[in-house]
């Protein structure tokens, strides 16, 4: 089990650095979106501090995945995110549901491993 945490580790934490750097820095040709996400993601520029809080998240939670430090910590943190990229693909982009679902399935899965640290957060 020791093996496929530290696979699943940083094959996600891997991932969202590539996710936050590319934000940032503009790596290569975005691809152009069209209909209803384009309009969700007009929507988030225009705020202007959601994405970059959200990219921020995400480079933080994968230093942290590939580092070892804080895991416990960075999977809870990461749980609204790797959701929310989960549900805008079900329902706005479904050809990006495999990487989000496995995004948002090794994150249980890493929360699932350390569950015994997660039991007090449960008692009332």
């Amino acid at each position: 089990m020791k093996i496929a945490t530290l696979i699943v580790r940083i094959l996600i934490g891997v991932l969202l650095l590539f996710a936050s750097l590319s934000y940032f820095f503009k790596f290569g040709e975005q691809p152009e979106l069209v209909g209803d996400m384009k309009t969700v993601m007009t929507g988030f520029m225009a705020t202007k501090y959601i994405l970059p809080i959200a990219k921020s998240v995400e480079f933080i939670c994968g230093l942290s995945f590939l580092s070892g430090k804080f895991i416990k910590f960075s999977a809870i943190l990461l749980v609204p995110i790797s959701l929310n990229i989960l549900l805008i693909n079900v329902f706005l982009m479904p050809e990006g549901i495999p990487i989000a679902a496995a995004l948002f399935l090794g994150n249980l899965f890493l929360i699932y491993i350390n569950w015994d640290s997660y039991k007090k957060l449960f008692v009332a």
